[in-house]
């Protein structure tokens, strides 16, 4: 059933004295501002705390209000629900709010107003900031030993999934993050062959790196394969049927212990891990140790590509991974761009000894993407390919390496931060 829920929080109320310890006079008073309001009141509950104030419950036809006072905090709690049975029924609710707000006059109100009866995906950024998208429905939901997954239907994106509640690929944009992980890298690369997805399940960046001619293989190493069957089930739009491709090969295993595994080299190592917070469990492969044997793992020439996060929201993150990057990988090259899904400005790096990917021009990619036959790019092309690698100020600093200075005899003075590369 959908509905409206009203919650506030009032704080510094400067009502009469005594009005929140009156329990009893308070029912009357509410009972009268719920009729007025044009709601139905079908019973009432209220209790007095003895030396404090009080709590209460009114039954409604259309739902409930509750209320709960605090005198020594000078604060009431609200709390109002009415479901959509009739029209005008949620304007009644908020006269109704309005009007025991004004009762209690607090001299603040924190108000919120929560529709009831659709999905509300919540994407945290950090522990104060973060957006939502509404759904209208859920597809499925599965808990596997490795994570809780879920699939909801929405109007902004189409099907989106979600990953331990964060969001991690959706039908509509995933253009967006994919072609930005891998072409970038790709397409500065002479000619890759061999490929590494850490990741990636959903099967969006192998489906990118097949466009490129060379390519002879590409291994996607997932540690869950339920994350595949999801994806087969509910995104071809995404992977295109890719994992019927003869040049992919899956593999089910912990990243990590893959890459101590492996003999072979990469021309391109990916990244595509949706859980890069500090108490996520990809956090292994963000250590200096797996980027030292990441790097061993590169062919000559070879490139790791990888998120970092949102600058803006999580900068102490972004910072310290690029600061591990620039200690282990001679060339590193950050860039940016806006993910739909993510909510926010997305940060991402190219890393390398030898590849540098913002050293080619606009017109040189250009003539890459013509030249390998690159097909179905909407997002990627020479333009782009320069401007993710332009740098605001702020994140230059973020992310610019030290350097260290030295006396006119060799010795070390001290270490300052340098402009980015």
């Amino acid at each position: 059933m959908k509905g409206m829920h009203l919650v506030g929080d009032l704080t510094g109320c400067q009502c009469a004295p005594g009005t929140l310890r009156a329990g009893a006079d308070f029912e009357a008073r509410c009972t009268d501002l719920v009729r007025e309001a044009g709601l139905h009141v079908v019973g009432t509950r209220f209790h007095q705390f003895e030396g404090g104030g009080f709590t209460g419950a009114v039954l409604l036809s259309e739902s409930h209000v509750a209320i709960h006072t605090w005198p020594d905090q000078a604060g009431v709690t609200l709390d109002i629900y009415v479901a959509r049975a009739e029209p005008g029924t949620v304007e009644r609710a908020r006269r109704l709010f309005d009007a025991l707000v004004a009762h209690f006059a607090p001299a603040e109100t924190a108000r919120r107003a929560i529709e009831r009866g659709d999905h509300l995906l919540m994407e945290s950024l950090n522990d104060s900031t973060g957006f939502y998208i509404r759904a209208d429905r859920q597809l499925g939901e599965w808990q596997t030993r490795h994570q809780r997954m879920a699939v909801y239907d929405t109007p902004a994106f189409g099907k989106v999934f979600r990953r331990d509640d964060s969001n991690a690929v959706s039908e509509r944009e995933e253009f967006v993050y994919h072609e930005n992980l891998v072409h970038p890298t790709l397409s500065a690369h002479n000619a890759p062959r061999n490929v590494l997805i850490i990741g990636g399940g959903d099967g969006g960046a192998a489906e990118e790196v097949l466009k490129h001619p060379t390519v002879e293989q590409v291994t996607l190493v997932e540690s869950d394969d339920a994350v595949l069957r999801v994806a087969k089930d509910h995104f071809e739009s995404v992977h295109r049927g890719v994992f019927e491709h003869p040049k992919l090969r899956v593999v089910i295993r912990d990243g990590l212990q893959f890459l101590h595994e492996t003999k072979e080299k990469y021309d391109c190592i990916a990244l595509d891990l949706y859980d890069v917070d500090a108490a996520g469990s990809a956090q292994a492969l963000f250590t200096v140790e797996a980027l030292q044997r990441m790097r061993q793992a590169l062919a000559p020439g070879g490139a790791l590509v990888l998120h970092l996060g949102a600058p803006s929201a999580q900068a102490e993150r972004v910072g310290e991974l690029a600061q591990r990057l620039n200690s282990v990988f001679r060339i590193v090259r950050p860039y940016t761009v806006f993910a739909p899904l993510f909510g926010a400005q997305w940060a991402m790096a190219v890393c390398s000894d030898k590849l540098d990917p913002k050293a080619y021009t606009a017109d040189e990619i250009d003539r890459r993407i013509e030249q390998r036959r690159l097909q179905d790019l909407r997002f990627f092309n020479g333009e782009t390919h320069e401007g993710v690698f332009a740098l605001p100020n702020f994140l230059r600093d973020l992310v610019a390496p030290p350097r260290v200075k030295l006396s006119t005899r060799g010795r070390r003075l001290n270490v300052v931060r340098s402009a980015a590369k």
